[in-house]
C-alpha cells in the first residue's frame, strides 16, 4: 500500500506590509497571503510529489474559499477542510522594521479550528476517514491552538489510530504564548511524544520548553518515552537522526541565509518525502536539508514553485 500523509493543523490569513505603495493618513497597503507550519508542510510535501491531505476548519467567507482553491492548484487533498458556517479564518500580520527584524501580531481566538473535534459526532466522522491514512503529521502549535475537549479528543484517539497500523510523526515547534502555563505545555509534550513513532522535534525548541539539554539527552529522552524515529534539528549544527541501529549527524549544507521562515517546515516535508517514498533516515534527512537551505535562501515561507520542485528530482520515482 503508497504511503499517504495527513496534516492537522492551522492557518492562518497573513498581512504585511506592501512595498513601493505609499500609505496615507487613512490606508496603509498590505499584501495579503496565508501561513501556518503544517500547511507549508503540506505544499512542499505536494511539490515533492506526494498527494497530503490537509485537516483544518475555515470559515464560508470569501479568503476562506480563496485559500482553500490555492491549496488544491498545490495538489493538496482538502476534502478534510471543513467551512463553519458563518466563521471567519484566523488572522496574523507581519512588521518588519528598518532593519528587516520582523514582529507578529495575531487575531486568531475566534479561529473556528480552534474547535475542530468538539463535536463528538464530527469528530468521530474525521477519525473514521483519517483511519485509512498511513501517516498523521501534527504539530505543537496544532495542539496549543486546540481547544482543551478538542485536544482531549484527538489524543484519546491516536492509541486507536496506531493500533490499527498508522504511524504519529510530531514536530515539536513549540510557541509560549500558545499555552497557559509551562506547566500545562510541558504535560501535553509529555503525553505526545508518548504517542509519537516519528519525532521532529527542534533542540532550540526543547530547551525553551523543559530546560537546557543536550542533542544526546533529548534523544536519550525521546527514546525512554517510546519514540523509535528521531530527525533532530540544530539549526546551523545540522540535524541527527536515531533509530534502530541508527545514530548519525548530517551537516547543514552552507548558504546565503535571507529568512529562516519555514526552514524547519520545509525540513519536515523533505524528511517525511524520503521516508514516504522509501529512502532510509540519512538520505531522508539530506533531503530535507537540501530542501530547507534552499528555502532559507528566499524570503517568505513559500518559495517558488519552480525552486522547490527541484528537490523532487532527488527522491526515487514512484
Amino acid at each position: 500500500m503508497s504511503t499517504t500523509i495527513a496534516a492537522i493543523g492551522e492557518c492562518m490569513l497573513e498581512l504585511s506590509k506592501s512595498s513601493g505603495v505609499p500609505a496615507t493618513a487613512f490606508s496603509r497597503p498590505v499584501n495579503l497571503a496565508f501561513g501556518g507550519d503544517s500547511l507549508n508542510t503540506c505544499i512542499y510535501l505536494a511539490r515533492l510529489g506526494l498527494e497530503p491531505s490537509y485537516v483544518t476548519v475555515l470559515g464560508d467567507d470569501p479568503l476562506s474559499l480563496w485559500m482553500a482553491e490555492c491549496w488544491r492548484q498545490e495538489g493538496i487533498d482538502c476534502s478534510r477542510v471543513r467551512h463553519a458556517e458563518g466563521e471567519l479564518p484566523g488572522l496574523y500580520f507581519i512588521d518588519t522594521d528598518e532593519v528587516g527584524e520582523r514582529s507578529f501580531y495575531y487575531w486568531r481566538d475566534r479561529a473556528p479550528v480552534k474547535r475542530l473535534l468538539d463535536d463528538e459526532p464530527d469528530a468521530a466522522e474525521l477519525f473514521e476517514t483519517l483511519g485509512s491514512v498511513s501517516i498523521l503529521y501534527l504539530s505543537g502549535i496544532t495542539l496549543a491552538v486546540l481547544t482543551d475537549a478538542s485536544r482531549a479528543r484527538l489524543m484519546a484517539w491516536l492509541p486507536t489510530y496506531r493500533a490499527a497500523g498508522g504511524r504519529v510523526a510530531f514536530d515539536n515547534n513549540f510557541r509560549p504564548k500558545l499555552w497557559r502555563s509551562l506547566e500545562e505545555a510541558r504535560k501535553v509534550y509529555r503525553a505526545m511524544y508518548g504517542m509519537t513513532d516519528l519525532a521532529l522535534p527542534t533542540l532550540e525548541d526543547e530547551v525553551a520548553l523543559f530546560g537546557e539539554m543536550s542533542a544526546d539527552d533529548l534523544i536519550g529522552e525521546l527514546s525512554a518515552l517510546g519514540v523509535k524515529e528521531i530527525a533532530l534539528k540544530q539549526g546551523e549544527h545540522g540535524c541527527r537522526v536515531a533509530g534502530l541501529g541508527v545514530d548519525e549527524h548530517i551537516p547543514v549544507i552552507t548558504t546565503n541565509v535571507v529568512d529562516t521562515t519555514s526552514a524547519g517546515d520545509s525540513f519536515n516535508a523533505g524528511y517525511l518525502a524520503g521516508r514516504a517514498k522509501g529512502m532510509d533516515q540519512v538520505d531522508s534527512a539530506r533531503i530535507g536539508s537540501e530542501l530547507a537551505s534552499l528555502v532559507i535562501q528566499h524570503r517568505g515561507a513559500i518559495v517558488p514553485a519552480i525552486l522547490s520542485r527541484r528537490i523532487a528530482n532527488l527522491l526515487p520515482a514512484g
